[in-house]
């Protein structure tokens, strides 16, 4: 049986996790304060839940409205790099050794910073956690779906490509907003060998998906919820694939899985029913991610939890899905053979030690 402290212990890798999605509500308020940003709330019990109630009603959109109150509060130097440094420190006190964050460098320039300061600041603050915690990062630049600013990202994406920046990537209401309008950008990220990311089966089906890896070029999938419309599913056993989920599959292009979130969007009907199990158990590459820690009132540890409770995961499963976040992620080659081989085998295997699960 798999508890609750042997689950903390575990070495993670979160390659879903946006930024202004994770803040601490202390933070939120003190940095309101300071800026003299309005709140829907003032103290960070009664805030939090204000996060949390808004972000469960069942809607992409509706959950999205919360982040235009943490904008506010992400609009300096000295704001950015605070809340990246924080979010790397929550992250490794969830024990999370590799982490890749993404945000929008567009959603910061309110107060005056030009899109190089922002990510420079971001940056700033994930290196000084590191630095503390010892958890590594990359960082993911997303461009907006219903802007036309997306090629601006693209190339700012490559040019910091040394720096700490790993990925490309779109985000942002799906609906209306295919990935196919944004193919200039993507064309100058792969042009120039570099990885990305897409949004995409979340809300809206498994034409968002297809757009987003035959015309896109994606690597990985933020989400994918709804490739479950391209099956026959009996149980947890899939009669008949069509020709988009047997090239999901064949070509293992990792999924990017978001329990707790998915249901709030309303992208999944329950947890019971949320087609992860289904992933899982016929050996696409799936990795548990948590998408906006704040929004969902969630981590690793409590996604992690919650896929043992409804899917009778064991921990050789955990380590299954930690092992295949790492080998999906935009490191190089060698980075990731490191981290599997020196800290998350070793890891799992003294856990396995002490505990004797039966798994």
């Amino acid at each position: 049986m798999v508890t609750e402290e042997m689950i903390k212990k575990t070495p993670k890798v979160e390659l879903h996790d946006h930024l202004d999605g994770g803040l601490r509500p202390q933070t939120i308020i003190e940095l309101a304060k300071e800026y003299g940003a309005e709140l829907p709330a003032h103290n960070p019990e009664e805030l939090a839940q204000w996060f949390h109630r808004g972000a469960n009603r069942q809607s992409l959109s509706l959950y999205l409205e919360g982040f235009a109150v943490v904008l506010r509060v992400m609009q300096t130097r000295e704001a950015l790099e605070r809340v990246a440094f924080e979010a790397i420190e929550d992250l490794a006190d969830d024990n999370v050794v590799y982490a890749e964050i993404r945000f929008a460098p567009h959603n910061h320039l309110e107060n005056g910073l030009n899109l190089e300061l922002v990510v420079e600041s971001v940056l700033e603050g994930l290196a000084r956690g590191r630095e503390k915690t010892g958890t590594e990062y990359g960082l993911i630049l997303c461009a907006m779906r219903h802007q036309q600013r997306s090629l601006e990202i693209a190339e700012l994406a490559v040019a910091f490509q040394d720096k700490g920046v790993v990925g490309f990537d779109i985000a942002g209401d799906e609906y209306g907003h295919p990935p196919k309008r944004h193919l200039d950008a993507f064309q100058y990220i792969r042009n120039r060998n570099f990885n990305i990311t897409i949004h995409a089966g979340e809300a809206f089906g498994p034409e968002s998906i297809w757009q987003s890896l035959q015309i896109c070029g994606a690597h990985r999938i933020g989400h994918a919820t709804r490739l479950i419309e391209d099956m026959v599913v009996h149980g947890t056993r899939i009669e008949k694939m069509g020709s988009l989920a047997h090239f999901i599959r064949d070509k293992r292009v990792p999924m990017e899985m978001c329990l707790s979130s998915n249901v709030q969007t309303g992208a999944a009907k329950s947890l019971d029913e949320h087609p992860f199990h289904v992933y899982y158990r016929n050996h696409f590459r799936t990795m548990l991610c948590t998408d906006n820690r704040l929004m969902s009132n969630t981590t690793q540890s409590k996604e992690m939890a919650l896929a043992v409770k409804h899917f009778n995961l064991t921990l050789r499963d955990l380590e299954k899905l930690a092992i295949n976040a790492m080998k999906s992620a935009f490191l190089h080659y060698d980075d990731r053979i490191r981290i599997i081989y020196d800290i998350l085998k070793p890891q799992f295997a003294k856990i396995r030690e002490e505990t004797n699960p039966m798994d």
